[in-house]
């Protein structure tokens, strides 16, 4: 159909124009000679590409990765860095006496006096690394650990705290790490859940499931739930034999490959036909995965998962034992819980009135079982391909909350710590005050945290994304730097 020039409508007359024609054409020429040349420095953000009906199929990752799976220890409840890895001399010569300038109101009241580490520190190991009495089995291990001091959290506030740990902000609604890495990367064994989260025997974090959940990823990456007292929900059909159930998924597979077959490229439906097949191949899968019996009695033993006086340690133990064998079968990113949800302390690390009676009950639960994992992964030589976590929310007040013998909350500088594949051994970077109060030297904000674990996974954090609502979004937000100085 021939138009004239008035029945075109403006921007249409301007393309008429020689002179806008050539301006445009230039213009639309270098916008296409830039994209070509961030793509070539890989400067532009991408999406995985995912066959719905065969969601956790390897990936490629950005670059060569140093490791391909993952162990995150959890503690809830925010542990004291002071109490444990952030050993404080001057805390311990001014006890007693209050702080100067410090705050006279912190999150849950008024402040009181500064109070010592209410655990002995010792050298440990060859780099005479300065840890607490506390955790004696972890001290242990100081020498293949890399320690990061100078960690920073959005928020006070366990929750929100929770939330920024694991999806990258404060909010609800938003993938956890571990969505992000089965996203990216898939799982090496189609039979079991590419993530996994083991809850504490005591119960689950404050905020449960957004810990493991896919916020606006795809449903298939959200973590499943197990540990080794509990199987996984509606796993097998009650009063149905073996070989019934086995004729009824046949059937059904038969089915559902014949209705793709009518309807192709539905997707949803593919991806439903994907989560039935796991389903059916985990049937098989989980129950041995999670059968201990098979477990040899020093192994047992070790971890402290036959200690009959200590049946909480023994519980959790046995979930170590369950995270080992998980990465054993290649389980991509693995979630192990310490402490539940809130209780006054009595459940998990927020030790605000008696943290050190509380602390003593949690150090027992945590040390000797976690110490044994990494020990035994290390032995098994897991630790050449698994990286290994411990972190917690924020940290812990320098000073005891008046007319109580606990810490408050403190998101302004606190310890987590890496050990395994990729990483430097026996090294501490990042600094607190001479009281552990505030990050003073290379600071970081849990953005870089998350952004240093994708890196050792073979992932940019800034090409990492997922477009919702019309935002490319991604686990550290427009933020993140790679902590170079604890890579090995």
């Amino acid at each position: 159909m021939n138009l004239s020039a008035d029945q075109l409508s403006p921007r249409g007359r301007h393309f008429l124009n020689r002179r806008g024609f050539l301006s445009d054409s230039a213009t639309a020429l270098s916008s296409i000679a830039l994209l070509d040349l961030l793509a070539g420095d890989q400067l532009l953000a991408d999406q995985p590409v995912i066959d719905p009906a065969k969601p956790f199929a390897p990936r490629k990752t950005h670059f060569p990765a140093r490791a391909k799976q993952v162990v995150v220890i959890f503690c809830a409840g925010a542990v004291s860095q002071l109490e444990t890895w952030d050993y404080k001399p001057e805390l311990i010569r001014l006890d007693g006496q209050p702080l100067k300038d410090g705050p006279a109101v912190t999150f849950q009241g008024p402040a009181g006096n500064l109070a010592r580490p209410q655990y002995a520190f010792r050298q440990r190991g060859q780099t005479g690394k300065w840890v607490s009495d506390m955790i004696p089995h972890l001290a242990e291990l100081t020498d293949d650990i890399a320690f990061l001091h100078s960690l920073t959290s959005k928020s006070n506030t366990h929750g929100p705290a929770e939330n920024f740990l694991s999806t990258g902000t404060p909010l609800d609604g938003f993938p956890s790490l571990g969505s992000w890495v089965t996203y990216a990367m898939g799982s090496e064994n189609q039979n079991l859940p590419a993530y996994v989260a083991i809850p504490d025997p005591r119960g689950v974090p404050q905020n449960g499931s957004n810990n493991w959940g896919p916020g606006f990823l795809p449903a298939a990456f959200q973590g499943t739930p197990l540990d080794s007292k509990k199987p996984i929900r509606h796993l097998a059909a009650p009063l149905v034999t073996a070989e019934a159930d086995v004729a009824a998924r046949t059937l059904l597979q038969r089915m559902n490959q014949r209705h793709l077959l009518q309807h192709p490229g539905d997707n949803k439906l593919a991806a439903r036909i994907a989560s039935y097949e796991l389903a059916a191949r985990m049937q098989l899968s989980v129950p041995e995965v999670t059968d201990l019996t098979k477990e040899p009695a020093h192994i047992l033993k070790s971890y402290g998962a036959d200690d009959e006086s200590n049946p909480t340690r023994a519980a959790f133990a046995r979930n170590c034992i369950l995270a080992r064998r998980l990465i054993e079968s290649g389980v991509r990113f693995v979630q192990l819980f310490n402490g539940a949800y809130a209780s006054g302390g009595e459940l998990n690390w927020d030790g605000h009135s008696k943290l050190k009676e509380q602390y003593d009950k949690h150090a027992a639960v945590l040390d000797q079982p976690v110490a044994a994992m990494i020990q035994d992964m290390k032995a098994r030589g897991l630790l050449d391909d698994t990286l290994v976590v411990w972190c917690t929310e924020f940290g812990r007040m320098p000073f005891f909350q008046k007319g109580a013998r606990g810490r408050d909350h403190n998101p302004d500088g606190f310890t987590c710590w890496l050990t395994g594949a990729g990483v430097k051994a026996g090294v501490s970077h990042g600094m607190t005050d001479e009281l552990g109060q505030k990050a003073v030297q290379d600071i970081h904000p849990l953005y870089d945290f998350n952004a240093t674990i994708l890196h050792l996974l073979g992932m940019d954090h800034e090409r990492l994304t997922f477009q919702h609502n019309g935002i490319q979004r991604r686990l550290t937000n427009v933020e993140g730097h790679v902590i170079r100085e604890v890579l090995s």
